[in-house]
């Protein structure tokens, strides 16, 4: 099988003297994750005042070379110029090596390549047009300052497509990213109050998600949802949305198929795990294949494409139905989910039931987007509240409705949820990444409902 990099081209694209070593296969960050034949990328924790990370950490990924070696590591990219025990690329700094290596892998690729940003749903989106496309795309949400150059890296040489995502926490954070990704087409899915703490409002995330079309070429097309109002002097644009103005307009949802009105008529498309949402992602993806000159008939790859997990998946168990939406939340995803989870069919005499973790940097508004779920909690069966944040909520909810509050999601809160779920039951879990995500919160849940 043909290497990711020959090692000539690795210390080539990071300005080193040429020097014999090994094929590299792939790149891993965590030496629990490595593939034997990758290349380790020792980072440090803590990336410095040049980027915001969320989880930062005294960690040196320098202190896990050895263990990385021991699992089969064929080199390794380190800013340290010690004696190893397996080939070395020594750097100044690691960081600027991977975007080095991102940089020269996408002044390789030959094949189309988007970008998607947006408040939510961009991972979902990203695997939706890599369907569509039959493009590389990395798994979860490589879309920071790491995720980004990282996923460049990992392409293949030869991809018939690229699909990469990019998000932020702060502003100045996507133009960067996407001069580095150099996309052809930058999709800008949504605007919502997510990550909103550290931006001047809904204006400020708008010029951010905006600024992906910053590493477009003279060539390169922005798509964006007719909803996000343009800025200054912007590139060759195609929008989606419901409005009639829009170049790609979502005409109706029947369930799992979506009805869009194209430039080459009214057309019919899958729409992978049903709802508005996503088959808004859907419509990005038909105004993607316009921009690259590509057939709309490509949306009928789609009926292959999955749900990332923590997106909307849903599992049976023990005969409930529980909706993993886990991954993240914000008030517009958070509510989509909830009115998606109130259509729920209750034939089966089944209840409906929400799981809801608080929703994290909100800045001065929390309180307020929690409190206004109430509307979209009308009809549940029951509601369980997860953190501080979601406290308002509660108390909104307490005269109208069966809800309880507990200020964490263990594993011991997972067994007593599942102990009030009986067949027939639909239980949908959302919140923000660290309420349950990080926890593995819905695999105990599905783990007791498997013993019941």
């Amino acid at each position: 099988m043909k290497p990711l990099w020959r090692w000539q081209e690795l210390r080539s694209a990071l300005g080193l003297a040429a020097e014999e070593g090994p094929d590299i296969g792939g790149f891993a960050i965590d030496s629990r994750l490595l593939s034997p034949g990758d290349l380790f990328v020792a980072l440090l924790g803590d990336p410095g005042p040049r980027f915001y990370a969320s989880s930062a950490s005294e960690r040196d990924g320098h202190d896990f070379v050895a263990d990385a070696i021991r699992r089969g590591a064929a080199g390794v990219l380190v800013h340290r110029d010690e004696r190893y025990g397996a080939p070395a690329l020594c750097v100044p700094d690691t960081l600027d090596g991977l975007w080095a290596l991102g940089r020269h892998r996408r002044s390789r690729l030959a094949c189309p390549v988007a970008a998607v940003t947006g408040s939510s749903g961009k991972t979902t989106c990203k695997e939706f047009l890599a369907a569509v496309l039959g493009a590389f795309a990395t798994d979860g949400s490589f879309n920071n300052h790491i995720g980004v150059p990282l996923s460049l890296a990992s392409t293949p040489v030869d991809a018939a497509a690229a699909v990469y995502e990019i998000g932020t926490n702060h502003p100045g954070e996507i133009a960067p990213l996407s001069r580095l990704a150099a996309p052809n087409v930058a999709i800008v899915l949504n605007i919502h109050p997510a990550h909103i703490e550290f931006f001047d409002g809904l204006d400020g995330i708008r010029r951010e998600k905006l600024s992906i079309a910053e590493g477009l070429g003279a060539d390169g097309v922005l798509v964006r949802n007719e909803q996000v109002q343009a800025q200054g002097d912007a590139p060759r644009t195609l929008t989606f949305g419901r409005e009639a103005s829009a170049d790609v307009r979502l005409v109706a949802i029947d369930g799992d198929r979506a009805r869009l009105a194209t430039p080459a008529g009214i057309i019919a498309a899958p729409v992978p795990g049903g709802g508005q949402h996503r088959a808004m992602s859907v419509a990005a993806c038909a105004a993607a294949l316009l921009a690259l000159g590509l057939p709309l008939a490509q949306l009928e790859r789609l009926d292959a494409a999955k749900l990332p997990k923590g997106r909307g998946n849903r599992i049976e168990v023990g005969g409930v139905t529980v909706i993993d939406d886990s991954y993240n939340a914000n008030p517009a995803s958070m509510k989509a989910a909830l009115l998606g989870l109130a259509a729920e069919p209750a034939s089966r005499g089944g209840r409906r039931v929400a799981v809801l973790g608080e929703m994290l940097e909100l800045g001065d508004g929390g309180e307020r987007f929690h409190r206004q779920l109430a509307a979209d909690c009308q009809g549940l069966d029951q509601v369980f509240c997860i953190g501080s944040g979601m406290a308002p909520l509660r108390d909104e909810l307490q005269a109208t409705g069966d809800v309880q509050w507990l200020p964490e999601a263990d594993a011991d809160f997972a067994a007593a949820c599942a102990r009030t779920l009986r067949p027939g039951d639909t239980v949908l879990v959302k919140g923000s990444n660290r309420v349950f995500w990080a926890n593995g919160f819905v695999n105990a849940l599905v783990a007791a409902l498997s013993e019941d």
